[in-house]
């Protein structure tokens, strides 16, 4: 299971370069969910940051590994010697030293702590690469919020708009007949506050989706991005899935889940790694240099071996590997409380789901009736049975339908968007 979760990682570090793209942005132009997700993740500074969080952590793995390799150094002095006393061969004259040498050290043998390093490193980058995952599914949830919302302000403000054109010709009709004496003025001046109070409202809708877009822009790291139009796909489209399935799919993708696997792992390495510390460590040394003070000066070399063994080093090992033994302990917490958190995650986003499901359906229901009930309002002032508040309350009623249809169908599609980060899926 978890070299399966290891190779869909890495396939997806290294895809997501290709999944980005398109980032530039005209004036005007009309943007679908699927570019906008991509704009985002060729943009967002967090992509930036996660994905040289791992390249740091690779670096690691090759600092580990250096200790398979030999060590070799080149040095070279020069000192200016005055003897304190005097020399049978220099008598207290000061004279010139040289030196010169170049030296090889290898690890031969170091009980498996080079092998053990390098194996924690590896399981840190899973770690870095699922966490690189994690926060492109958060980008991406976090898009589809943004875009949804902005898609949903601007319905509003066509709402908006539409109930401001039907305030104008109800009060053209009120206009009509106070003239021919059939209404009071009372009618007029209704009508004219009726008009006034939904260009406040308008105004307002539309404040809110310019906001709305500037959210967007933001959430797509593009915060300086032209205006532009949006493909409306705000509809529902059912696609049933089982709880149990998601449940299934959320322990199988979530890149969260795998992140600390990864790392609890690196951590029962790291307990190996730590008892380590009461083994010895067999290298080998091997140098060529030069030395004297007249030239040609004086040529030697040296080959040896040394075995290192840690007699006492003040219980240090002790307590690290009791150290690494209570952060895995921590780790397997974590790990637990985790796999709790996504039955939860799950369960609430899956109901949620089921919820917005249902409300779509009633709103579209009342959307109908309060149609009818507006129509008929209309009706009755048309034939001088009616009143003006008739047709105000049935306004006001209709466009309330429609403001709860949107936040019906923007629901959906958040609960729909919420349900697949929780079960680690992009689509």
């Amino acid at each position: 299971m978890m070299k399966h979760k290891i190779l869909f990682l890495s396939i997806a570090f290294l895809t997501w370069p290709i999944f980005a793209g398109g980032a530039d942005i005209a004036r005007d132009d009309t943007l679908d969910l699927k570019r906008c997700l991509d704009i985002a993740i060729h943009n967002h500074p967090n992509i930036n940051s996660a994905a040289n969080t791992i390249r740091i952590i690779e670096s690691r793995e090759g600092q580990a590994k250096a200790n398979y390799y030999p060590q070799l150094y080149l040095s070279s002095g020069y000192s200016r010697i005055g003897p304190a006393t005097a020399s049978l061969i220099r008598g207290t004259d000061p004279y010139d030293y040289y030196t010169g040498s170049i030296n090889l050290n290898q690890t031969i043998f170091d009980f498996g702590k080079t092998a053990t390093q390098v194996e924690i490193q590896r399981f840190n980058i899973t770690s870095a690469k699922a966490d690189f995952s994690d926060i492109i599914n958060s980008i991406i949830l976090n898009v589809k919020k943004a875009y949804y919302g902005l898609l949903q302000a601007r319905r509003n403000a066509d709402v908006a708009l539409e109930t401001v054109k039907q305030f104008q010709q109800h009060l053209e009709r009120a206009k009509g007949f106070f003239e021919i004496g059939t209404k009071p003025k009372f009618d007029v001046t209704k009508a004219q506050v009726d008009l006034s109070n939904a260009k406040i409202n308008l105004l307002k809708a539309q404040n809110a989706a310019r906001i709305s877009a500037i959210t967007l822009k933001n959430t797509m790291g593009m915060p300086d991005a032209p205006d532009f139009n949006l493909q409306d796909n705000l509809s529902a489209t059912f696609t049933e899935i089982k709880f149990t399935e998601a449940l299934s799919l959320a322990y199988q993708n979530r890149p969260d889940l795998a992140s600390v696997i990864a790392k609890r792992e690196a951590a029962e390495r790291n307990i190996n790694l730590a008892g380590k510390g009461y083994f010895p460590v067999l290298s080998g040394t091997a140098g060529y240099g030069l030395s004297g003070s007249d030239f040609p000066l004086d040529r030697g070399w040296n080959a040896g071996a040394t075995l290192t063994f840690p007699l006492f080093s003040g219980f240090s090992t002790k307590y690290q590997v009791a150290e690494a033994r209570a952060n895995l302990q921590v780790l397997k917490s974590n790990e637990e409380l985790l796999r709790q958190s996504i039955i939860s995650d799950v369960q609430q986003a899956y109901a949620n789901l089921q919820e917005a499901k249902d409300e779509i359906a009633v709103a579209e229901l009342i959307v109908v009736q309060a149609q009818d009930n507006y129509d008929l309002a209309q009706g009755r002032y048309a034939t001088g049975v009616g009143n003006p508040i008739e047709i105000t309350d049935a306004l006001v009623s209709l466009n309330n339908a429609k403001y709860a249809l949107n936040a019906a169908l923007y629901g959906f599609k958040i609960a729909e968007a919420t349900l697949q980060k929780t079960i680690g899926a992009r689509e």
